[in-house]
């Protein structure tokens, strides 16, 4: 409200402060000292300027209007010149996503295209159009643009466009980039009440019944209101003084923040939300972290604001009441984006100019949050998602009670304890050369380290958290001195912790093991501790304005200082190296898994110069001879977190610099103790296998997958690099040997090592082809006794490995083919393999060398025909071939394992392999043998063993009549189905017996006769099957196969005219039928019309 009777008495010359009168004298008076301006030296503001530009900053202009008591128009017009913001990069801020910037490009482009026009400010407001060009199919239109400031921030935009988003659009930055950018083109009128004031009766009534009229239609209702209330004495427009100004700026109560369209933000957030695990939706949410934290590096109040409306709807998430009443945790996504959102509000609370009053009204919305009951927990509600196995353990104990759960916002809870008053912290972050005096140096100190540099003794996590509160909140130079500080605690920590192993050592090494440990470790820490240091350091070496950090990439020391990149890579490597316990849960494991990977990639960025190759090798030193407090101490608690991922590294980068440190710290981290005790004998490829059992804890290792792959990657770079290197090659694949338990991960480094042997275009590497067969045989022997899906692929490539090896390599696994293959996998793989044409060829062999490697096969197979005749007699007998005395061995082992141990259809198989290869009564013998285990029912008429009785029975058809005699009992007895013994009947019937020519046997050439035998015997048997097969089949027939029942009774017919007296068999076979089963008269009826 503007107040005309304090406006009134502002203009009365007896009220005039003579102290203010001198002071515009001389802010209006002219300077005739200063010098004219030139291109090189432009001309410094004047002293009203510099006043005005801190006034409009800061302070209201309501308040300064109560200040003094009259304002002369000049002074006025340079506050609301200077009270529009003037930083461009404010504008882009509240115009785009973080690295996007499409709104703010847009707007740029529509500026400099000469589309904003009638561009005039009143007061404090803004106003212009700007046209969008036409394009496409849509024509150019024009919108009109309303911006309302305060205090060099902006309080509200209107645009016609409509725009409905969390950002300013993109006339909005092009009206606001036209103030910023051409300030001296913009009409400058002071608030529309201070014209008012200057007009008189008759002025402003005209000036009224001009804008009635040019807006009748829009204002005429709205004016005669306001004109009825105004003439009412009681009216509540009369009860107070003055009268609004939209032109006038905020009053002093009036929140002093940019313009932030909070439906907007709830209703985005809500609907990324709603859209579940997609990329997209979890992409923007993390934008929209990403503008909170650019707004608390600007020191912008609208930061912790929109944190709260993105936090709302967080909470009001449906899915989280969903995901609790059915015990299953949330997707990993969502939990980053929850990790993300409690960071976020330590970084909040943590500002260390908040007031009081303000972290406390934080504190009261995170307790309301944390004790909602759909609070994510910070483990990532792991508990809901397994049974805790601690209560099925008789050692647990089951009286302690439950442990307090910590929501995500529990941490930013505990920040809200934290201040900055601590005055050894604030002499740290404000200066640059806080240091001790030299005489206070010796002995112990909690504040100073013996070079006299500043500690800060406080929980790692904590205090980095405090680092990342200052980078957040735009303190860079603060973050950065703290930052060193922890770092010198943590080396000093380092240390001690050296000397206190160095006492314990002997002690430790005999026990073999340790209890020491750090239950919380730094990586995969919610609150990221040394990625925050790392961050801090590296962003300091990347920033190219000097000005900001006045002392470059040194640290202000006596010593002449070090770099920022080497102090990143030392806390990177010490908190990589910390030896910290396995975490409990799925999502805690993945995360430290996740972390681990994010700082190895940073530091694999990093290019390695003498300094920090320097500091490389000195913190390996270091981390190898840290004993229980390193992870890559010489012991380790059994469930500390492996080194794997961080030894790859370490070796890659120390390899050029000093192999032998490399491998010792790549053979040191080999180890996986939580599988040396636990790992049952045989295969342990399955994650399910590493449950710990550890007296105190009983956490699942549900990561132990990706860890063993990761030691396997760990395993394959030392192999490469090791490669032609004897020594080396065997010192780590004895390291493989005793720490990897999974068979396909070995089996994956000996295909790796294979194919690093044997490039090309160059000759193979022995040395390490010996390594892949040796790994090999392993897995062979690992896999022997146990399913495994790859087990035929792993026993080819062990061929093919043992091949590139040479002779003798191919001899030693036949020789000890009982240790590594099953008898079918020696018989149908390995030896059938090593004896093809192929081998021979690649390994160009001699006489000699041939006849040794078909010797060893030979014996190979016969072994194994006697340990699994069904399975391997056949490839025993092919393998065998070429050498008589082996070939009748392996025969006879056939025989003697016919009777017993063998089936039909494997008996019948090598019987038709000896017709093939010429030895038709060897077959003949197997097949009868086969005959006997055969059972074949009347209705089995699509057996697939019926192909090798018509077989069997041709076979020695053609034998001749003795055999045909002997094998036609064996028939009758084994086969039932009527069908197949018409069919063979038949067979025998059309030709003579006798046609294979068998040396020293006459052959009649006649046909035989189904009226002696042996014929009579098999059309016997097929009459009494047909009679049988008919009886079973009327029992249960229904009408739709009737049909079918009288083809088969054709058929029938056809197989009784064979006999003599065939036609009055059948006749009386018909009319048993008809007495039987005259109940079925259709059927009946459909018999007489066929057969009478």
């Amino acid at each position: 409200m503007r107040d005309f009777t304090r406006r009134h008495r502002a203009r009365c010359p007896c009220t005039v402060v003579l102290k203010f009168a001198r002071l515009c004298s001389i802010l209006f008076s002219p300077a005739p000292t200063l010098r004219c301006a030139t291109p090189s030296r432009p001309c410094p503001e004047s002293l009203l300027d510099c006043a005005a530009k801190a006034v409009a900053e800061k302070w209201a202009f309501e308040r300064v209007e109560e200040r003094f008591e009259r304002i002369p128009e000049p002074v006025q017009r340079r506050i609301v010149y200077w009270s529009f913001p003037r930083n461009e990069r404010e504008i882009c801020m509240y115009s785009s996503f973080h690295g996007e910037g499409l709104p703010f490009r847009r707007g740029i482009r529509l500026l400099e295209s000469g589309c904003v026009e009638n561009v005039l400010q009143v007061g404090f407001h803004l106003s212009g159009t700007v046209t969008e060009p036409a394009s496409g199919s849509e024509p150019e239109t024009t919108h009109k643009v309303a911006i309302s400031f305060d205090r060099c921030k902006i309080t509200s935009v209107t645009c016609g466009c409509g725009n409905r988003d969390i950002f300013y659009c993109a006339h909005v930055v092009a009206l606001s980039l036209y103030r910023i950018r051409k300030p001296d083109q913009v009409k400058l009128r002071l608030p529309i009440s201070e014209t008012l004031f200057q007009m008189n009766r008759d002025q402003l009534q005209k000036f009224v019944q001009y804008l009635i009229t040019a807006h009748h239609t829009e204002v005429l209702p709205t004016a005669q209101k306001l004109a009825d209330e105004i003439l009412s004495s009681n009216s509540e427009i009369n009860q107070v003084h003055g009268a609004p100004d939209p032109t006038a700026g905020a009053s002093i109560d009036d929140d002093n923040c940019w313009h932030l369209d909070e439906e907007q933000v709830r209703e985005q957030v809500k609907q990324f939300l709603s859209q579940g695990g997609y990329y997209g939706s979890g992409k923007q949410l993390n934008s929209m972290f990403a503008k909170v934290r650019e707004m608390l590096r600007m020191r912008d109040s609208n930061g912790a604001r929109m944190l709260t409306l993105i936090t709302e709807q967080f909470m009001a998430d449906p899915r989280l009441s969903l995901w609790r009443q059915q015990g299953t945790g949330m997707t990993d996504k969502c939990r980053q984006l929850w990790d993300e959102l409690g960071a976020l509000w330590v970084c909040i609370v943590l500002n260390p100019h908040c007031k009081s009053e303000e972290k406390s009204g934080w504190l009261r919305q995170l307790k309301k949050w944390s004790d909602m009951d759909v609070c994510p927990l910070e483990d990532g509600n792991y508990g809901s998602e397994l049974p805790n196995i601690t209560n099925a353990l008789p050692q647990s104990n089951l009286n302690q009670a439950p442990l307090y759960e910590r929501t995500v916002f529990t941490r930013a809870m505990e920040a809200c304890d934290l201040h900055w008053q601590d005055s050894h912290l604030q002499r740290i972050i404000s200066s640059d050369f806080y240091m001790s005096p030299s005489y206070q140096r010796e002995g112990e100190s909690l504040l100073f380290n013996q070079q006299g540099l500043p500690l800060w003794l406080d929980h790692v996590p904590t205090a980095c958290a405090r680092v990342d509160a200052l980078r957040s909140h735009g303190y860079p130079r603060e973050a950065l001195r703290l930052a060193v500080a922890i770092i010198n605690t943590l080396r000093l920590q380092q240390q001690r912790q050296l000397d206190i192993y160095k006492h314990q050592k002997k002690e430790l090494l005999q026990r073999g093991v340790t209890t020491t440990t750090n239950l919380e470790g730094w990586v995969g820490h919610p609150l990221d501790p040394i990625g925050c240091l790392f961050e801090t350091l590296t962003e300091t070496c990347r920033l190219e304005d000097d000005n900001a950090m006045d002392t470059g990439g040194k640290l202000p020391s006596p010593d002449g200082g070090e770099s920022y990149l080497a102090l990143a890579l030392e806390v990177a490597l010490m908190g990589m190296g910390q030896q910290r316990v396995m975490p409990e849960g799925l999502y805690a494991q993945d995360k430290v898994c996740r972390n681990e990977e994010q700082i190895v990639a940073r530091l694999q960025e990093m290019e390695l110069d003498e300094v920090l190759v320097q500091t490389l090798r000195k913190q390996a030193v270091l981390l190898l001879e840290g004993g229980p407090f390193s992870g890559l101490g010489e012991v380790i608690h059994r469930e500390s977190v492996p080194m794997h991922t961080f030894a790859k590294y370490l070796f890659t980068a120390l390899l050029p610099h000093d192999a032998d440190l490399a491998y010792k710290i790549g053979l040191r981290a080999m180890r996986l103790p939580v599988l040396e005790s636990t790992a049952p004998s045989g295969d342990v490829g399955h994650p399910h296998h590493g449950i710990s059992i550890v007296p105190s804890r009983y956490p699942r290792w549900f990561t132990l997958g990706h860890l063993e792959s990761q030691q396997c990657e760990l395993a394959s770079t030392m192999l490469t690099a090791a490669k032609g290197d004897m020594l080396r090659l065997r010192t780590v694949l004895e390291a493989i040997q005793k720490n990897i338990h999974s068979s396909s991960l070995i089996f994956k480094l000996a295909q790796d090592a294979f194919k690093i042997a044997t490039p090309a275009e160059n000759p193979p590497d022995i040395t390490l082809l010996n390594v892949a067969l040796e790994l090999g045989l392993q897995v062979m022997r690992m896999t022997l006794s146990t399913l495994n899906w790859r087990r035929r692929e792993m026993v080819r490539w062990l061929v093919t490995c043992a091949t590139e090896v040479g002779l003798r390599a191919l001899v030693s696994i036949l020789q000890s083919w009982y240790t590594l293959f099953t008898p079918t996998e020696a018989t149908s793989i390995v030896a059938a393999t090593v004896m093809s044409h192929n081998t021979i060829l690649r390994l160009s062999l001699d006489y000699p060398q041939r006849e040794e490697l078909a010797s060893c096969a030979r014996t190979l197979a016969l072994q194994c025909a006697m340990k699994d005749p069904q399975n391997c007699a056949l490839s025993a007998l092919t393998l065998c071939e070429k050498d008589h005395i082996a070939f009748e061995t392996a025969y006879q082992i056939v025989i003697d394992a016919a009777s017993t141990g063998m089936t039909y259809s494997q008996l019948f198989t090598i019987a038709r392999y000896m017709e093939h290869r010429g030895y038709p009564l060897r077959a003949f013998k197997l097949a009868s043998l086969a005959m006997t285990h055969l059972n074949l029912a009347y209705n089995q008429d699509t057996h697939p063993a019926i192909n090798d009785v018509l077989w069997a029975c041709a076979l020695s058809h053609s034998l001749g009549k003795n055999e045909l005699a002997a094998i036609i009992p064996l028939v009758v007895k084994s086969v039932h189905c009527a069908t197949v013994l018409s069919d063979i009947l038949r067979r025998c019937t059309m030709t003579a017996p006798g046609l294979a020519g068998i040396p020293g046997r006459r052959n009649s050439g006649k046909l035989m006769s189904t009226d002696k035998a042996p014929l009579r015997q098999l059309l016997d048997a097929t009459i009494s099957a047909y009679i049988n097969t008919t009886h079973s089949r009327l029992t249960h027939i229904s009408p739709r196969h009737y049909g079918e029942f009288i083809e088969f009774l054709s058929k029938a017919r056809e197989t009784f005219l064979l006999a003599q007296d065939g036609h009055i068999q059948f006749a009386q076979f018909i009319d048993n039928l008809k007495q039987i089963y005259k109940g079925k008269k259709k059927l009946m009826m459909l018999v007489r019309e066929r057969f009478g």
